[in-house]
């Protein structure tokens, strides 16, 4: 019997290992910036390294990539996802960028309409209000006067982010047919991509020369993104949506206790009161 429930208890160890690897991206981002490595040039090259790793392993997934236009999207969608997500995080308060891309249970309800054709129950419109209410808070002028939209670059890119991982995730669902390999480069190639061209068009300075230290951080951070993904897919293929979804939330805590003890946020009130809306609100889409 222990012997069970230690197998049990795998996936969900998985996926909280997804979900503290992204929690605590900020901090080698940060350190990579530190150096003078901009963290799109950093996403990059941790994310070719990443696509290089699945095309030697699966190069055939390439073609059902080329065959596939709904896989474009996800190419798309993720790479807006990653590139946003760590050049917010790296770049701003990391609590409140984090909390405002999770408000995916508001895009999710407008995509999966637009794209599913998914009409929004009372219990979908309920996670949009808890989610626009939690998001006006944290947004909400320290003055008093003004209205709660993003205030920083940061902000904007968190909750752009937000909404391209929301769109990811109803690609995802349209592409269920599609090979886990195709999926995986299509997300990993995106992320290269995105962020290389956003960092070419001028977003980002030059990178500095090469230096064994950030490498070596770079080469770090790839293989830990490559093993979160296999964790995620690994919890994911065996407990339930609404399971995975409960757990993946665990990443805001992540961000948030990691922030606070190393000076990269600030709690408030607001922040904390609009948080618990939007992570309600990310519970109940959990819920479905």
């Amino acid at each position: 019997m222990p012997a069970a429930r230690h197998l049990a208890a795998l996936p969900v160890l998985a996926l909280v290992a997804n979900a503290f690897t992204w929690g605590v991206s900020w901090w080698p981002l940060r350190q990579l910036q530190g150096v003078g490595l901009h963290p799109l040039w950093s996403t990059a090259l941790i994310f070719a390294l990443a696509t290089l790793l699945i095309a030697l392993r699966h190069g055939a997934a390439f073609g059902e990539l080329r065959r596939t236009p709904g896989l474009w999207v996800v190419l798309l969608a993720s790479g807006a996802t990653n590139a946003c997500f760590n050049w917010a995080v790296a770049s701003g308060d990391v609590v409140r960028v984090v909390l405002l891309f999770y408000l995916m249970p508001l895009w999710a309800v407008l995509l999966a309409r637009l794209l599913l054709g998914e009409r929004a129950g009372r219990v979908a419109l309920l996670r949009v209000a808890l989610a626009l209410a939690g998001a006006a808070i944290v947004l909400w002028p320290a003055e008093g006067a003004g209205l709660p939209l993003p205030r920083t670059r940061a902000e904007a890119l968190g909750l752009l982010g937000g909404a391209t991982f929301a769109l990811n995730n109803v690609m995802l669902r349209r592409q269920a047919a599609s090979g886990a390999a195709a999926r995986a480069l299509a997300m990993f190639l995106g992320g290269m991509t995105v962020a290389l061209l956003l960092a070419l068009a001028g977003s980002a300075p030059w990178p500095p020369a090469l230096a064994p230290g950030w490498v070596a951080g770079i080469a770090a951070l790839s293989l830990a993104f490559l093993v979160g993904n296999l964790a995620l897919q690994y919890g994911a293929t065996r407990l339930p949506a609404n399971v995975t979804a409960v757990v993946m939330i665990t990443e805001v805590l992540f961000a948030a206790v990691s922030a606070f003890l190393l000076g990269a946020s600030a709690a408030s009130p607001a922040l904390l009161a609009g948080g618990a809306l939007i992570v309600l609100a990310a519970l109940l889409a959990a819920r479905g």
